[in-house]
């Protein structure tokens, strides 16, 4: 089946990191977006085959939204750069990172080549469609392998028009592909992969493509397929494309677990380093679960704070690209004596939806953030403002909040007695083995209440286990027994 655009493109335009999922998989997140060009033959069709050249081994594919240029747009701001879009439409912008070395940074081999840019089956009309509320989703033989929204883009559509138009005329029939979400990878010749934007009933279709080998090799006259360990674990994804994510039911189960039997599951496990030190909570009642954002302050520099400290620095640029379920977590190298948050950002954080905010400096207008809703943990109260001690640096970055090392999509967990970071491949054992110690614990609690000795009972002795085993078949409220429901 032929491509839906029925004419050849002017250009295909691809954009790099522009999803949060996914920069957190690459362990960095861009102030700014950047770009690549594909050659306007890679287009093809649902149906098409996607050919995986001789040699090569890292094929891999990437669900994108793509746009379709309908008017002539150059040097149009933001607020009117959607007008100049006339579709909307599913994308595959594929791959082989055998050959990522050859042309390193314009992905031409390893991006460019003939049917490595499917697109469709059907057009939504611009007009018909929310440009903030897309749903895009990615099945590998038919498994969903990605699902998200476009509310999650880093850089929204209206953005990516404006600044390429800044300086490259986009005409007519022009393609943008706007980045992948969380969850692209490899795939191997016989495996389909099917792609689908929806917007409520408007859907595009699944685009289908199957990979198949190429029947002949490359001619050796020039680049050959090479496999370097960086760009296997670029095609691949990092450590963190493969751990759990933070869903609902793991954000409940550990919203009822105590930091501290969470701190004494990691003791067991060799874990030593992930205690936050040093910060107390404002509202020691509510409990804290999310994932890390990231700030970083560096000393003060009068001449770059003048750069750096005014307007739309980056303390403002993190609390106000926060998502719904995060944690701004800021590395103020544990100097008390300044302030590092105070309560207008702090409310701002809260009507953003954050699950919290960690500092390890100090925290201005101690009493409004303490009537707010929202943990916030810091290492002191000062009221001195920024400029007395800190710059305001960068955001998404790895840093060091309390002596602990902390990476932007980290799961954090905090309540009266401080704050933990988790290890994300570890999540479900540490639910599960949190939730049996704390049965354990409150069984143990209940006999020595009733003039039980400790000796053999806490920890848990093989003397005890039958009146264990019988005090949990006794319970009645089976909404605090959850050791047999999945955290996924």
């Amino acid at each position: 089946m032929p491509h839906p655009l029925g004419t050849r493109p002017g250009k295909i335009i691809a954009v790099h990191l522009n999803y949060r999922g996914r920069a957190a998989e690459r362990g960095r997140i861009p102030d700014q977006p950047s770009y690549f060009l594909k050659p306007a033959t890679s287009l093809a069709g649902t149906g098409d085959p996607l050919v995986r050249p001789r040699g090569c081994e890292l094929m891999a594919f990437e669900g994108e939204i793509a746009l379709v240029i309908g008017e002539r747009a150059y040097r149009v701001p933001p607020q009117r750069a959607w007008q100049h879009v006339a579709w909307v439409t599913a994308a595959n912008d594929a791959g082989v990172y055998d050959l990522r070395y050859a042309d390193r940074g314009s992905n031409l081999r390893a991006k460019g080549s003939d049917g490595f840019t499917p697109i469709g089956p059907r057009l939504l009309d611009a007009r018909a469609v929310e440009p903030g509320a897309l749903r895009l989703r990615t099945w590998v033989n038919g498994t969903v392998v990605q699902d998200d929204t476009s509310d999650t883009l880093l850089f929204d559509f209206a953005r990516l028009v404006a600044d390429l138009s800044r300086t490259v005329t986009l005409e007519p029939g022009d393609v943008i592909l706007t980045g992948t979400p969380a969850g692209a990878g490899v795939v191997e010749p016989g495996d389909l992969v099917e792609i689908e934007v929806s917007s409520g009933t408007h859907t595009t279709g699944k685009l289908a493509n199957r990979v198949v080998e190429a029947e002949a090799a490359l001619v050796e006259y020039g680049a050959m397929p090479r496999v370097l360990a960086e760009d296997k674990a670029a095609a691949f994804g990092d450590a963190a494309a493969a751990v759990p994510t933070l869903t609902a039911a793991r954000r409940a189960a550990l919203a009822g677990i105590s930091a501290a039997t969470l701190a004494s599951q990691l003791r067991k496990r060799g874990f030593n380093g992930f205690f936050v030190d040093g910060v107390r909570p404002t509202r020691p009642d509510l409990k804290m679960v999310g994932t890390a954002r990231t700030l970083r302050y560096l000393p003060l520099r009068e001449d770059l704070f003048a750069r750096y400290g005014g307007g739309m620095n980056a303390q403002k640029r993190a609390i106000e690209s926060l998502l719904p379920g995060e944690v701004l977590v800021m590395d103020a190298r544990r100097e008390a004596d300044a302030g590092t948050l105070g309560d207008i950002l702090a409310l701002r954080a809260l009507q953003r939806g954050a699950a919290g905010i960690v500092t390890d400096g100090g925290l201005r207008d101690s009493a409004a953030v303490s009537g707010l809703d929202l943990p916030v943990y810091s290492s002191s109260v000062h009221v001195a403002v920024l400029g007395r001690k800190h710059v305001p640096w960068d955001t998404d970055v790895p840093i060091a909040c309390g002596n602990t090392l902390i990476q932007p999509g980290d799961v954090l967990v905090g309540d009266a007695d401080g704050v933990l970071v988790l290890p994300s491949h570890l999540l479900d054992d540490l639910i599960t083995d949190a939730r049996e110690q704390e049965l354990q614990e409150a069984f143990i609690a209940e006999q020595v209440a009733a003039g039980a000795s400790i000796a053999g009972l806490y920890p848990l002795g093989p003397d005890w286990q039958q009146a264990y085993q019988a005090w949990l078949a006794g319970r009645t409220d089976s909404s605090t027994d959850n050791r047999m429901e999945s955290p996924a």
